[in-house]
This record gives C-alpha cells, sequence and structure tokens, in this order.
C-alpha cells in the first residue's frame, strides 16, 4: 500500500548517514544530493516529497536472488550471478576451494565482507533497523538508511524501529541477522551451487571473520597493540560496565582516548554510577596498555569519532531544512566528513543528548 515516495525529512536522514559512514570508514553506498520538491506527501502529518540520488558500484541485493530463485527462474539466476562474478568477484573462478565451486565462491566471499561490515558497525554503534535480505548489499556496502541510529547510551537490545514490535533488528542481534540474511543468499544460489554441504562449508568464514574482525576493532578503539590472551575478557568486561549504567557509547570512547593520551582519568570515572567496578576493569586496563600510552591515545582518537549522526542532531537539523534553511544540514555533514577531529566550533554537538532526544520515534519512514 505504499506510494513509493521519500519525504525531504527521510531524504536528508540518508544523505547524512550514507556520507557519516563513509566518514567512519566503513563501506557505504553514496548519497550525492537531496532534490526538494513541494508535491505533498501524507505519513504521520502532511510533508513535501524528495529524491536522494544515490551511487555506488552495485545495488544487486541479496533479495535478488531470491527472487528468481523462488520463481524457479534459474537461468536468469545464473545470469545474474556470472554478472557479479565476472564483474565483482572474478577471483572466485578458477580456484581449488569448495570443490571449485565458483557459485559457493562467490557465497564465501560475500559472507567474509558481510562480516567485516556488520563488525565495524558494531564496534562504532550503528544501528541499521530494517536488515532485511533486500536491504543486503552483495558487496558488503552498508545501503538503504531508513530508521537507522547511532546508540547513545549503550543498550545492547536497543531497538531503533519504533515499527520492530518483536526487536528482530535490535543492536546486539544484528550479527545473527546478517547470518541469517547470508543463509537465505545461499539457499537461492543453492540451484546453482547444486550441493548443500558445499553451500554451509561456505557459510563458515562468517564465523570465523566476525569474531575476528570485531575484537581487531575492539582492541583498536582500546589502543591495544598485538594480542594477548585476556583481551576478549577486557573488551566483555567494559561493555557489561557501559550496559549496566547505560553509559554513553560514543562519549566514553572518546574521553578513554583522551585520559590514555595525557588526560583526567576522572572524567572517564564519573561516567560510571559503578566506581568500584570500573576502577577495577581500569587497573587490568592500564596494566594491558602498551608503554608509550601517547601513542596508544592517538590511535585511540583516531579510532574512536567525537562526532557521531545521533538522531537529535538529524532532528535539529530537518527542522531548519523544512523552512528552508540548510545551514544545520550543512554543518552537521562537515562534522560527520571528518568525525575523528575536533572541530572546537561544534564542541556541542558531541555533547550528550538532551533528555527529548530518548523519545524521538523513527519508522521505515523515517
Amino acid at each position: 500500500m505504499g506510494d513509493g515516495r521519500a519525504v525531504l525529512r527521510s531524504s536528508i536522514r540518508e544523505y547524512l548517514c550514507s556520507e557519516a559512514i563513509r566518514g567512519l570508514g566503513i563501506p557505504t553506498t553514496r548519497a550525492l544530493m537531496v532534490t526538494g520538491s513541494p508535491q505533498p506527501v501524507r505519513r504521520e502529518e502532511v510533508e513535501t516529497a524528495a529524491v536522494v540520488t544515490r551511487v555506488a558500484p552495485s545495488f544487486v541485493r541479496f533479495g535478488h536472488f531470491e527472487h528468481f530463485s523462488a520463481r524457479g527462474q534459474h537461468g536468469e539466476l545464473r545470469e545474474l550471478a556470472d554478472y557479479v562474478l565476472d564483474t565483482f568477484y572474478p577471483e572466485c573462478r578458477g580456484g581449488e576451494r569448495l570443490a571449485g565451486n565458483p557459485y559457493a565462491a562467490l557465497l564465501e566471499r560475500v559472507s567474509e565482507r558481510t562480516a567485516a561490515m556488520v563488525a565495524q558497525w558494531q564496534a562504532v554503534g550503528f544501528c541499521h533497523g530494517v536488515m532485511n535480505t533486500d536491504n543486503m548489499s552483495i558487496l558488503g556496502l552498508t545501503i538503504d538508511y531508513g530508521p537507522f541510529q547511532f546508540l547513545d547510551a549503550f543498550i545492547p537490545n536497543h531497538v531503533c524501529n519504533h515499527s520492530d514490535e518483536t526487536g528482530r533488528y535490535a543492536y546486539n542481534r544484528q550479527p545473527n541477522v546478517a547470518y541469517w540474511n547470508l543463509f537465505c543468499l545461499g539457499q537461492a544460489l543453492l540451484p546453482l551451487i547444486g550441493d548443500q554441504d558445499v553451500a554451509l562449508a561456505a557459510l563458515e568464514s562468517y564465523k570465523t571473520v566476525f569474531p575476528r574482525e570485531l575484537e581487531g576493532r575492539m582492541r583498536e578503539k582500546l589502543g591495544l597493540e598485538g594480542e594477548q590472551a585476556g583481551d576478549r575478557e577486557l573488551v566483555e568486561g567494559i561493555l557489561k560496565l557501559l550496559s549496566a549504567d547505560r553509559v554513553d557509547y560514543p562519549i566514553f570512547w572518546r574521553r578513554l582516548s583522551r585520559c590514555v593520551a595525557g588526560g583526567d582519568p576522572a572524567e572517564v570515572r564519573d561516567l560510571f554510577l559503578d566506581r568500584p567496578g570500573f576502577d577495577g576493569w581500569f587497573a587490568q586496563y592500564e596494566a594491558r596498555l602498551p608503554h608509550d600510552r601517547a601513542a596508544a591515545g592517538g590511535r585511540m582518537l583516531a579510532a574512536n569519532p567525537k562526532y557521531v549522526l545521533r538522531n537529535h542532531l538529524c532532528e535539529l537539523a530537518i527542522r531548519q531544512a523544512k523552512l528552508g534553511d540548510f545551514s544545520q544540514v550543512e554543518a552537521l555533514l562537515g562534522l560527520v566528513q571528518a568525525p575523528y577531529d575536533e572541530h572546537p566550533a561544534h564542541e556541542d554537538m558531541a555533547g550528550f543528548p538532551p533528555d527529548w532526544a530518548s523519545h524521538i520515534e523513527i519508522s521505515c519512514s523515517s
């Protein structure tokens, strides 16, 4: 029953977020521009229409393969798979892995790219909101920005899409949903792969790549060099403390980075209600830090953004844009394109969200 139209509000959000994700170094589609229109569109209220012009090497999604497979159109399925292989994954032809099956090799490579992308989402606290197979790129790109959100308080089971009543796409469920979507892609490709065991073997790479990539990202956020026994416990320990006290996720990591670079540890400690719990964790953390703490702090400042595209910042920019003033959109764009820089003139946009931010409701039409 949809009318197929986007509104200015959702278009601004998509434009800003695709650039914010790129600024964070995460694979994504891009947005070239937003074109506005006075045409009325009825959502929760009457709004004006807009079009986002997007670019990507390809917009082929998992769902395209499901479309042909479910209809038994195996000739078209093979044609699409061959196009993707020849254009984007030529290395999957002629290999010896997975019984030399190029379609299984394609599934494996897509699994690996998806795993790496989702690990980056989790590390920065990005919630996609609608991770169905039509919103999953065959190139492992972040695609289709609807009810997205960057975490404010660290709540692992946070659901950013208010129409997601079951919490299927909660932040902490994203890794498993991504695997489920890959499993669906494997089912769609099975007529080409021909052997269920080979298809399942191709999916196994996700279970290896995702935890490896996520642990590596978290070590970067902590400024740790190399990999040592106890690192996983160190990461899990701070995430439990952040969750228990609902500590602001971006602010914690940025303050910790400044602390390691030579700042005041009290700025980090003050974020927690459980001070003894934090003190115990911090003592273990300091013992694990490399000798050159200034260098570690510098690496952390390059891994933990000062500015993320919080919902309330989007909302304020959109309110002005609806009145014809796009200056806040432009300012926000500049920040999210360089989120690790200080931008002292915009210090207020790196602060805690206001109380009303927790009441913002985002749906598939944003």
